[in-house]
């Protein structure tokens, strides 16, 4: 029973917003109360007159309306509720929910509430599974915001998959058990550096004291709002790398693009997008010991992504795209005029010629070792478990056999260790 209990319902737009008239009438039906805010994207696929006459309450949508705000106002609004109901969730509002923005009532109130919030989303499944998406949904949780879906299922827009909202008898036995719970305020969310400090470091190994920097993943650079340009890394040897380094005492920064692994425990993880997004939290790091660039970064964007989703409209209408250089990271920190690290580490992923256009990459670069690998026809390295490496330096080649990729991660970092031990040796004499 919701007997006394103040539902506030933030109904955003899309096609399931329908169904929220449903989920009114069922906490009606069962004594609690319902106060709609209704954004003006909702407004197009449910009336102020509809959610109005259900809920027995005027419908707020303007922020900047003055009566309302005299007779309540936002803040109050945020707070009254027991508990903030966001049906449908769309992709759009819960990335302004990620992000703090305030730019109408529903999000100012979001960003003013000190109650639990409850999200039901609901979009179509390529929207749901990009890789923003997926970041927004990690920092709302990571924030304390509940999740309620989505189902997947049909979708209006003739695709199938995760992105369905969940049926308004789902979201209202989750309001029920929410409320059944002792009431509590949300905490302030770790900020970036309070997560730092809360992180524990090995006190001993070859690499105690010492701040190693891994970029791994690819970069997703965006051509509209659901497609973008990518590769097949999977991420799998930077986060072997980032492991390898840990247990041997590291304090260890993962830059990671966008990648279906695990966060490994006792690593800082800074997740990015594009390769100007690592680039920019790349340089944000030094100075560090050691910089290990594993990231499979694309090498172009386009110029000016689509705001909108590009569609086809015939076989002769294909859309010319004008692409961009990206930065090279690799390059930045072997050359950073300040804070260049000890160790300077590349990768080059080949599919002709490895040693060769290796060794070419280790002097354009300016580093001190590069990674080769094999990654054309018949390899399975991008996305595989296993690896056959070549470590290029300027004393020569070394040729390691095929092995997994954890090993050649512990191997490397204990190479790295001992060369970084002669290093600080050679510094100090």
């Amino acid at each position: 029973m919701l007997t006394g209990k103040k539902i506030l319902l933030i109904i955003s737009g899309g096609i399931a917003a329908y169904k929220c008239l449903e989920l009114i009438r069922l906490i009606k039906k069962q004594g609690g109360a319902v106060q709609v805010i209704l954004t003006k994207s909702g407004a197009q696929f449910v009336t102020p007159l509809s959610a109005a006459s259900l809920s027995g309450e005027k419908v707020l949508s303007d922020l900047f309306d003055l009566t309302d705000e005299t007779e309540i106002g936002h803040i109050e609004l945020s707070r009254a509720a027991d508990l903030v109901v966001v049906a449908p969730a769309s992709a759009d509002i819960m990335a302004r929910m990620a992000n703090g923005l305030a730019s109408d009532l529903a999000t100012t109130t979001l960003l003013a509430t000190d109650k639990q919030v409850l999200v039901a989303p609901a979009m179509n499944v390529r929207m749901w599974e990009h890789a923003a998406t997926q970041r927004n949904i990690a920092t709302l949780q990571g924030d304390g915001i509940l999740f309620v879906g989505p189902d997947e299922g049909d979708m209006a827009c003739g695709e199938f998959g995760p992105g369905r909202m969940a049926e308004p008898a789902e979201i209202f036995n989750t309001i029920d058990t929410i409320l059944s719970e002792p009431p509590k305020l949300l905490t302030r969310p770790q900020s970036r550096l309070e997560k730092r400090q809360s992180l524990t470091y090995p006190l001993t190994g070859p690499l105690a004291g010492k701040t190693v920097l891994i970029t791994a993943g690819p970069t997703h650079e965006p051509i509209d709002p659901v497609r973008y340009i990518a590769n097949r890394s999977s991420g799998k040897q930077g986060y072997a790398l980032a492991q390898a380094a840990y247990d041997l005492g590291a304090r260890v920064i993962l830059v990671s693009g966008p990648v279906n692994l695990p966060l490994p425990e006792g690593i800082e993880v800074l997740p990015v997008e594009t390769a100007r997004d690592m680039h920019d939290a790349c340089l944000e790091e030094l100075p560090v010991d050691i910089a290990i660039c594993a990231a499979a970064v694309a090498d172009w964007r386009v110029e000016s992504p689509a705001d909108e989703k590009m569609k086809k409209r015939g076989k002769a209408d294909v859309p010319d795209l004008e692409l961009a250089q990206n930065p090279d990271i690799l390059r930045t920190i072997a050359n950073h005029k300040t804070s260049r690290p000890a160790l300077v580490v590349g990768f080059a992923a080949e599919t002709q010629n490895v040693v060769e256009n290796a060794r070419k990459k280790l002097t354009s670069k300016g580093c001190d070792l590069i990674i080769a690998n094999h990654v054309g026809s018949g390899s399975d390295v991008m996305g595989g478990a296993q690896n056959t490496v070549h470590i290029v330096s300027q004393a020569g080649v070394e040729d390691w056999p095929e092995m997994a990729k954890q090993q050649v991660a512990e191997r490397l970092m204990r190479l790295l260790a001992t060369e970084l031990q002669s290093t600080d040796l050679r510094a100090k004499q």
